[in-house]
């Protein structure tokens, strides 16, 4: 899994069927530090997320699991939110 922002959505009037009701965002892919790490993506939603929400998405076929017993045509979705980020650093990873 990994971490990222909501920071847009994506509207589209024609789109495969598995995929109709559910939105697409525009997810930021984030470090665990809350630091850009990366291309903007887009996600299909199955948490309920909105704009400036820190969630995880998941990639390849796992993504679709989600949205079980409904077979949705993505390899990035939207899994859940996250309420908060606690990174501790070893010794060795400090300056």
């Amino acid at each position: 899994m990994y971490l990222g922002r909501v920071v847009g959505r994506v509207w589209s009037t024609v789109k495969h069927p598995s995929l109709e009701g559910h939105k697409l965002l525009v997810v930021e892919p984030l470090t665990p530090e809350l630091s850009p790490a990366g291309r903007r993506v887009i996600c299909a939603d199955w948490s309920g997320a909105g704009p400036g929400e820190l969630i995880y998405y998941c990639r390849g076929r796992e993504s679709s699991f989600s949205f079980l017993p409904q077979e949705v045509s993505t390899d990035l979705a939207v899994v859940g939110i996250v309420d908060s980020v606690d990174v501790r650093r070893g010794r060795s990873d400090r300056s």
